[in-house]
């Protein structure tokens, strides 16, 4: 009997004859009474089979179980959702060293173009923006592009729900500049501290401090020339036929619902220059159910207008861009398209009434 045979033998012991049955099997492994096998006995299994006691995974009575089902597939998609991540940075790598590899050697200024305002640049996709890049367009129109100013004095009689839809406004319209490929420099006048306004826009807008613009409690008049002001309101009677870098655009801060020809009449009274949108040369009232028609635009949706037209120098690109199908307005070409598909489907009808009626038994 070899060494230890009571227990089923040490680690290296050689397994004895007598222990086995006639045809050669081995008797089945001891249990204690618990039913649990002997945890020698379990080694000395597995190191007959050549296996390793950690690749045997965790006991059912230890203190780590088996991972579950639920486990293993949140594990996975763990696994699957930093993947994705690196990718995603491993690309913005790529892509940014693309964009510096066109410029080296050709100075700092290369970047910004020849002209006053460089060429025009490709537009950035929605979604994250490369900071340096947005910084340093933005930063280039504060040296040399069109300034838009958001005029804040005209919102002190605005109710906290208003104010709090300007603020989102406000923080869509500085998203979608941010993005431009040849954004405005932006500025908030009239913009103090403790007024409705300024505490919607700080506590509604993350980062709102960080904002790459000018805030300042000091009106527009006491910053710009007024030769150089153009007050945008729907109700001025003369049309914007193109924008001027070296003008100062103006939105009054207000919600729909607080626009009475209050911007008009502010203008007026300060002696300044007014202009709409050519919603009217470019588009027709389109019919609807309730029969509303309105140009009284979101200041976010009028940005969208004039930045989209200060890329694309196409008022009916601009035009399609901000003007959304609830304001009752569409452009005259999709108008006549509309027309035209409308009497084509007629036409159809009444040739298929026509030869339904003529196949018809008398």
């Amino acid at each position: 009997m070899a060494a230890g045979g009571g227990a089923g033998g040490a680690a290296g012991a050689e397994t004895d004859p007598a222990d086995t049955d006639p045809a050669g099997e081995m008797d089945p492994p001891k249990m204690d009474p618990a039913g649990e096998m002997d945890p020698a006995v379990a080694a000395e299994a597995l190191r007959l089979l050549q296996i390793e006691p950690s690749a045997a995974g965790p006991r059912s009575g230890g203190p780590e179980g088996p991972l579950s089902r639920n486990a293993l597939r949140k594990r996975r998609r763990w696994e699957r959702v930093v993947a994705a991540r690196r990718g995603k940075r491993r690309q913005e790598r790529q892509r940014r060293r693309a964009r510096r590899a066109p410029g080296r050697g050709d100075g700092a200024g290369a970047a910004l173009g020849s002209g006053p305002a460089g060429p025009a640049q490709p537009p950035l996709p929605r979604g994250r923006v490369p900071a340096a890049l947005a910084r340093e367009r933005l930063l280039q129109a504060r040296a040399a592009g069109p300034r838009l100013c958001l005029d804040l004095g005209v919102a002190g009689g605005m109710t906290e729900k208003e104010s709090g839809r300007l603020a989102s406004q406000i923080r869509r319209l500085y998203g979608a500049n941010r993005r431009a490929a040849r954004p405005f420099w932006l500025c908030l006048t009239e913009f103090a501290a403790g007024t409705p306004i300024y505490e919607q826009c700080l506590r509604m807008n993350d980062g709102f401090a960080r904002y790459l613009m000018d805030t300042t409690p000091e009106s527009y008049l006491d910053l710009f020339p007024l030769d150089a002001i153009v007050y945008l309101t729907p109700d001025s009677e003369n049309v914007l036929e193109d924008i001027d870098p070296d003008k100062v655009y103006v939105l009054g801060g207000l919600v729909d619902e607080s626009i009475h020809k209050l911007t008009l009449q502010r203008a007026r009274e300060q002696c300044l220059q007014t202009a709409r949108l050519p919603i009217r040369e470019y588009m027709v009232k389109a019919p609807n159910s309730r029969n509303y028609h309105s140009e009284t635009l979101a200041i976010n949706q009028v940005f969208d207008i004039l930045c989209t037209y200060y890329e694309t120098r196409s008022w009916p690109v601009a035009l399609k861009a901000g003007v959304s199908s609830g304001k009752g307005f569409v452009l005259r070409e999709e108008q006549v398209e509309t027309a035209q598909h409308s009497t084509t489907q007629g036409n159809s009808l009444f040739c298929g009434e026509e030869l339904h009626r003529q196949e018809a038994p008398a």
